[in-house]
């Protein structure tokens, strides 16, 4: 396994080839450059799969609740499947994050409870029918015709599992070869649509800042060492050169007001008198130059203000407008679409005769959004394998991102038509919990799909993991900065895999949650982060790598944590 700073090096390269790219693209349309691969090296699929089956993936031990859907599109409401099928932590343990920082303090609700976290129960025992082998990091699964296998496949599905960091780096370079294949070009975008786009060239300042001698307060603009004479004229903001000023002159003048010439300093409101006679007295020393902002003060016209691959951020806008422009030249969107699967989903009311509400079309186009997408479409598509595989098909999206249906039963269709279209299994299965049975595929030279298992945090997991760094390393958004804080309760871990646990951000560490099963969502709602726990769990006050959630700018749809 690579070093954090390894990792770090490479995350950085990452962002520079794809802004390289971006650089390099001469203008041409969207269009399909075709597979990438030598032949279809499609998913290992298999008509009769079941998605009900037991899954490792599928139970964090926790408080008693019923067993969970077996398709695992449940809320919430939807109780843990139990402590045989615990979730754990990584195959292999990631080294952790470089940096040994402490998230911010009282972020988030209390945890839930303060009983038995459902986090500390028994690991998961061997995995079941749900467990989706995994492909081998270095290389793509490679399958004959029909989902028939063209070498021999490793003893046992989840031996065949991909690590999570490794997981994560093969979707990092996924997006980086989709870049190169489609050479997309930089978009000029209004700055109201700009936030959290990268920019695609420098932001060099168009004019001087400011762009002429400027008051910084209230007050008088004067001229020589006083009392001055006050003209009746008030000198505002937004209005033309005014007059000069006279030795011994003085004017009203508004903050962000054009400086007359010949003023000597701007005597602050606070800090000047008028005596009976109307004349102005200073009440302490003025000096020459005071409280004017002077022409270029802060940068001069053609100087660069922010070099090429900045996160276009709030302050970003700001600085873009106040140095004249109208538009930033930016990496466009990775554009998204969502095929959410199920015939056992609705999409209003509450649950009935088996029917269960869908949780996840109205998480992830907003998820997406915030890591920077621009999403498409959102289409429920049930079980219907023809639709589903036209979709695939049609689309048009740089990723696909599809919900359910990556196990092994008569109406999981996810592998069967990855092999039927001749696509390229890059992950297939993870070693994390919840949401091994997640895949990555490449459609084209420049498209891919990630599939999500239909638990609703398993799912989660399959995004975090898979569709953030594709989505990030497309969109040449640089790596958030790995941090760590201790744990302030002992989590059991999974004896070869990762385990991710939403967590709380508390002053004395990171308290895990509740409710961290893969069908529930009560946890992931409640929390501030991710803590990534290792294979064997972690005690308590041990350090956890962290992952930050996009709460606290959920508000305008974009995280730049």
């Amino acid at each position: 396994m690579a070093s954090p700073g390894t990792r770090a090096d490479d995350e950085d390269l990452g962002v520079e080839e794809a802004l390289a790219l971006v650089r390099e693209n001469p203008r041409r349309p969207h269009e399909d450059p075709g597979p990438s691969h030598d032949g279809p090296s499609p998913a290992h699929g298999d008509p009769g799969r079941s998605r009900s089956g037991p899954s490792p993936d599928q139970g964090d031990p926790g408080p008693a609740h019923g067993p969970g859907p077996s398709r695992g599109e449940a809320g919430p409401s939807h109780g843990d499947p139990g402590p045989s099928r615990g979730n754990a932590g990584p195959s292999h343990g990631d080294p952790g994050p470089s940096q040994r920082g402490s998230g911010p303090a009282h972020r988030g609700p209390e945890p839930a409870h303060r009983g038995p976290d459902p986090s500390h129960g028994t690991p998961g025992s061997s995995p079941g029918a749900q467990g989706q082998a995994g492909a081998d990091p270095a290389r793509a699964t490679s399958c004959g015709p029909h989902g028939a296998a063209r070498s021999p496949e490793p003893s046992g599905p989840h031996h065949r599992a991909t690590p999570w960091p490794d997981a994560r780096a093969a979707a990092e370079r996924a997006a980086r070869s989709a870049a190169r294949a489609a050479r997309r070009e930089p978009v000029s975008v209004p700055l109201d649509q700009a936030l959290g786009l990268t920019l695609a060239a420098p932001l060099t300042a168009l004019t001087d800042l400011p762009s002429f001698d400027t008051s910084a307060m209230d007050g008088w603009a004067v001229a020589g060492p006083g009392p001055w004479a006050v003209r009746d004229e008030d000198v505002l903001a937004g209005h033309a050169q005014p007059a000069p000023l006279t030795d011994g002159e003085a004017a009203r003048i508004a903050t962000g007001a054009r400086i007359p010439p010949d003023t000597t300093a701007v005597l602050r409101t606070e800090h000047g008198r008028t005596d009976d006679r109307g004349r102005l007295h200073p009440v302490r020393e003025v000096v020459h130059g005071q409280d004017i902002r002077p022409r270029g003060q802060e940068c001069r016209g053609g100087d660069q203000l922010l070099p090429l691959g900045t996160l276009a951020t709030p302050p970003v806008l700001g600085l873009a407008a106040a140095a004249g422009y109208d538009s930033l030249t930016a990496v466009p969107r990775p554009r998204v679409d969502v095929l959410v699967l199920g015939d056992e989903l609705l999409t209003a009311g509450l649950p009935h005769d088996g029917l269960i509400r869908d949780a996840l079309g109205p998480l992830l186009p907003p998820w997406l959004r915030a890591l920077g997408a621009e999403v498409g479409t959102v289409r429920r598509i049930g079980d219907d394998a023809g639709a589903l595989e036209r979709a695939v098909t049609t689309s048009e999206a740089d990723l696909v991102v599809t919900t359910g249906g990556t196990a092994a039963g008569p109406v999981d269709h996810v592998h069967p038509i990855l092999s039927r279209i001749g696509a390229e299994l890059l992950v297939d299965g993870v070693k994390v919990r919840p949401g091994h049975p997640m895949l990555l595929a490449r459609l084209k030279a420049d498209q891919h799909l990630v599939g999500l298992p239909g638990n609703p945090l398993a799912a989660v997991s399959g995004l975090i993991t898979l569709a953030e760094p594709l989505l990030r390393t497309l969109a040449a958004r640089p790596a958030p900065e790995r941090y760590a804080m201790p744990l302030r309760d002992a989590v059991h871990g999974h004896p070869h895999d990762t385990r991710l646990v939403p967590v709380v951000l508390r002053d004395e560490g990171a308290v895990p949650l509740h409710y961290n099963g893969p069908a529930m969502l009560r946890g992931i709602a409640a929390a501030d982060a991710l803590a990534v726990v290792p294979p064997g769990g972690t005690r308590s006050g041990q350090e956890a790598e962290l992952l930050d959630l996009p709460w606290a700018t959920a508000g305008i749809g974009v995280c730049f944590t």
